[in-house]
């Protein structure tokens, strides 16, 4: 690879790091071709951008970036190394998860996760990074948490306003 090629694939990575606030690393050493393949087309199908990458320049462009904020990535680059970006949080995380349950097995392995300015390190975070919730969940659980007491109010005022409704039919019939 040229120096010109090198630094193409950095511009080329510091876009993808600039542009999104998640991506994983993942360790793809021991996939064959046809699983790397069958591996980027569930990102694709999930809107999960898959680059791979040699480690001196993902961290060359990382470092390039800002050198603290990325600092707890570096010790994950090593290997093979595959990045996921996603604007959701948890999707690679879940792509990974049943890409391993499909093939039986325990690749690809998460190296580490850059979630929202937050590093998680070592595959042992996977399950947990499958249960984040995205910006969308939170929002509708905030909203969900917001309209409950209005509908218990009016959910109150119709009970109040039917059995005042329902006692007043019974009381004109008796007047009569």
């Amino acid at each position: 690879m040229t120096k010109e090629q090198k630094n193409e694939v950095i511009e080329v990575l510091k876009g993808k790091f600039a542009q999104y606030n998640n991506f994983y690393i993942a360790d793809t050493e021991s996939l064959s071709v046809e699983q790397v393949g069958k591996l980027r087309r569930a990102c694709f199908n999930k809107d999960v951008e898959m680059k791979v990458a040699k480690n001196t320049l993902i961290r060359k462009a990382l470092e390039s970036l800002d050198s603290e904020k990325y600092a707890g990535v570096y010790d994950s680059l090593h290997k093979v190394t595959a990045l996921m970006f996603s604007e959701n949080p948890k999707e690679p995380a879940l792509i990974i998860s049943s890409f391993r349950k499909e093939s039986n097995g325990e690749k690809p392995v998460l190296k580490a996760a850059f979630i929202n300015g937050d590093v998680y390190t070592g595959d042992n975070n996977l399950k947990a990074l499958t249960q984040i919730k995205t910006k969308n969940e939170l929002i509708g659980e905030v909203i969900g948490l917001l309209q409950s007491p209005a509908k218990r109010v009016l959910a109150a005022l119709l009970h109040h306003h039917e059995q005042k409704a329902g006692g007043a039919e019974v009381a004109a019939p008796a007047a009569e």
